[in-house]
């Protein structure tokens, strides 16, 4: 047997889990109707035939109809769960991972009109500020119902085949009541005893064990420190868990710490990066020394060596790598192997959470299997003929292209201009909040230089260039230049430097700045922190109802944190209509989409973040001599079938070109236009 910590077996109560690695509840918004279906299953099954030992789903499934999902959650309320339950756990059983679930009712963590429409309750008659329903204070008859909900639902899980199960209890009812901050109750389940605040919870135990009976396993995921004034303070978090052990109805501890009632506070429980790693373990490992009690653990623990560690120092009993394995679900089977080296990082993005807000599924911004298991693989397979590819560019998209071309077995050639890989994500990473994204590149690189793909760096390349190369596929991936222009008008805006100009350095912050963000992504409040850390006055303006909305919840924490602490103001549903200069000054000519109202404001530096236009030049000279004429047959596409078009049957290669040569977007649909194209070629 390995001495590895992290792959020593582990038994909880009557179940062996086989090492010491887990994912934690999470929902990826991937259920259909509010079952768990094909994709959910495919997406769990990945991770278990990897080695996961335990897979926690949901995050979490609703138990009550007046608990109606905020992002396409699984309906534990109905009985037509039960056999997709059976499906989603047969498909983790039948590779050797146990499976259970998280279920919850939301409580105020929802809103009235989804679902039924129904009130939505709970322990405060205030309204949770992230999803602002005001609740119906909960009355008696509403607790006796909602307690038969979680014992009705536990029913089903059990009879779905799962393990067990455990109960959300941060942010949702259960937690509503033993939280001082959220419990306006008199009577038995209310005021500031500790025990009336338990009482609720407790109840809901007693409920599902009396139904599911002692073996059947039990946990809570839980907050046993709300890091906020007048909440549970660690102390109190302390007794709870012992409580919840002297109980004998809790078989393991899931330990949180923090609220999530607002976007800042889910994100100090859910750090994102350019935040501290693992910030709540050695407080996890603090209720475990204090209770004895198996304890599980997640928040940022993205990396092998910190899992290591978190075991070997007997922190935790279960250690949960939840976004490491979105990234790379074969993490276990790598570390079994001794292939540590070869694990796809996650870099801390959280493009996994955004795009569940952003477009209801989570995404690995730079792993595009993720969420697309049942079309895309993991693992790629070897071509049947090897081909001769010439990939120009070095970005995110070329990198993905030539890693995905080379693990096929083909000959690839990159012809990037740059002294170095990686186009916007290198420009990206010069923040020092964001520079875990240069793992994005430096993965594939490392991927690459061991299949032998050939670099030439500093090489602009020309049609010549790659046509001596004599290729049969040429694939364009060289990005694009910063867009100068301003909506609809000709040419580029006078007197303008892009945003790139500052994140680069080339261009230094003036006193007083304009960051006019027709985007609303990255570039525009990465160059406002940059004016405003540099002592500029910065003001923020975009033609939008709210700035940066491509921006999600919790990767705007940290640029709110740093902005508002410098004062930069926020200016929307204005428009930059054309710029003059005055002397020293540029006199910004200011519009809006709602009338004919124009304004003038006078600024020394106005700098502009409108996307990119594609480096297209080279593809359209090759387009000609291609066989296909650069087109793309969309149907065979999406259907995982190789690319046959002939337009030119005198063309001596296929030329496709991929990411921010087409158009502008982001890493993560470069990346999978890259795998999606290039794993049929």
């Amino acid at each position: 047997m390995s001495s590895d910590p992290l792959l020593q077996p582990y038994q909880l109560k009557h179940l062996t889990l086989r090492n010491r690695i887990m994912t934690t509840s999470h929902e990826p918004a991937y259920p259909e109707d509010g079952m768990p279906k094909q994709r959910y299953a495919a997406y769990h099954a990945e991770r278990a035939k990897a080695g996961v030992a335990l897979a926690m789903t949901a995050g979490s499934a609703a138990v009550s109809r007046d608990s109606p999902p905020v992002f396409n959650n699984i309906l534990a309320y109905k009985d037509e769960v039960v056999p997709w339950i059976r499906q989603l756990t047969d498909a983790c059983h039948d590779h050797g991972c146990a499976v259970m679930i998280q279920l919850t009712h939301l409580g105020r963590r929802t809103g009235w009109n989804k679902g039924d429409w129904l009130p939505s309750v709970s322990s405060s008659r205030h309204r949770e500020p992230a999803h602002r329903a005001f609740p119906k204070l909960i009355e008696d008859w509403d607790i006796e119902r909602i307690i038969t909900d979680f014992a009705d639902a536990t029913e089903r899980m059990k009879e779905g085949g799962m393990d067990g199960i455990e109960l959300q209890v941060y942010g949702h009812l259960l937690d509503q009541f033993w939280s001082p901050l959220t419990n306006d109750l008199d009577g038995p389940f209310g005021g500031q005893s500790l025990d009336s605040r338990l009482h609720f919870p407790l109840e809901v135990l007693r409920a599902i064990r009396k139904r599911v009976g002692d073996d059947f396993i039990v946990g809570l995921r839980y907050t046993a420190d709300e890091a906020e004034a007048g909440g549970i303070t660690p102390e109190d978090g302390i007794e709870i868990s012992k409580r919840l052990s002297d109980s004998g109805m809790v078989d393991f501890l899931n330990v949180i710490r923090g609220r999530i009632h607002t976007d800042p506070a889910m994100t100090d429980v859910i750090p994102v990066q350019g935040m501290k790693a693992a910030p709540h373990l050695d407080f996890a490992g603090a209720v475990k020394q204090a209770t004895g009690m198996p304890t599980f653990h997640a928040a940022r623990i993205p990396d092998v060596a910190t899992a290591r560690h978190a075991v070997s120092a007997g922190l935790l009993d279960m250690v949960g790598m939840t976004r490491a394995h979105m990234a790379d679900p074969h993490i276990v089977q790598k570390i079994i192997e001794g292939r540590e080296d070869d694990i796809r990082p996650c870099v801390g993005a959280t493009y996994c959470l955004d795009r569940i807000y952003q477009a209801g599924e989570a995404l690995c911004l730079h792993n595009a299997a993720t969420g697309r298991e049942l079309s895309m693989p993991h693992v790629i397979a070897p071509a049947e003929q090897v081909k001769n590819i010439v990939i120009v560019g070095a970005g995110p998209a070329g990198l993905e292209a030539a890693r995905v071309a080379s693990e096929r077995g083909h000959k690839v050639t990159v012809l990037e201009a740059q002294a170095d890989p990686g186009g916007q994500v290198r420009l990206t990473a010069q923040s020092p909040r964001r520079r875990e994204m240069i793992g994005i590149i430096d993965w594939r690189m490392a991927q690459c230089a061991a299949r032998d793909v050939t670099f030439r760096f500093n090489t602009w390349a020309e049609a010549e260039d790659v046509t001596a190369l004599d290729p049969d596929v040429v694939i364009i991936a060289t990005g694009g230049l910063p867009n100068m222009q301003l909506f609809e008008q000709a040419g580029e805006a006078p007197h303008v430097v892009s945003a790139w100009d500052l994140i680069s350095g080339d261009v230094k912050p003036a006193e007083n700045v304009l960051i006019y963000d027709e985007s609303g992504d990255h570039p525009g409040l990465m160059a406002a922190e940059i004016a405003a850390t540099a002592g500029a006055q910065v003001e923020v303006m975009t033609p939008d109802r709210v700035f940066a909305p491509d921006i999600m919840a919790m990767n705007l924490v940290p640029y709110m944190r740093s902005l508002q602490a410098r004062d930069v103001t926020f200016t929307v549903t204005r428009r930059l209509l054309t710029v003059t200069r005055e002397g020293n000054q540029l006199t910004a000519h200011i519009g809006t989409d709602y009338s004919d109202l124009v304004t003038q404001a006078r600024y020394d530096q106005i700098v502009v973040n409108y996307g990119t236009m594609p480096m297209e030049d080279l593809y359209f000279d090759l387009k000609p001599l291609s066989r296909n004429g650069g087109a793309v047959d969309y149907d065979a596409l999406i259907s995982g079938q190789s690319q046959d078009v002939t337009r030119n049957p005198d063309g001596k290669f296929q030329l496709f070109r991929i990411g921010d040569a087409v158009s502008a977007r982001n890493t993560h649909a470069a990346i999978y236009d890259a795998l999606r194209l290039m794993k049929d070629i």
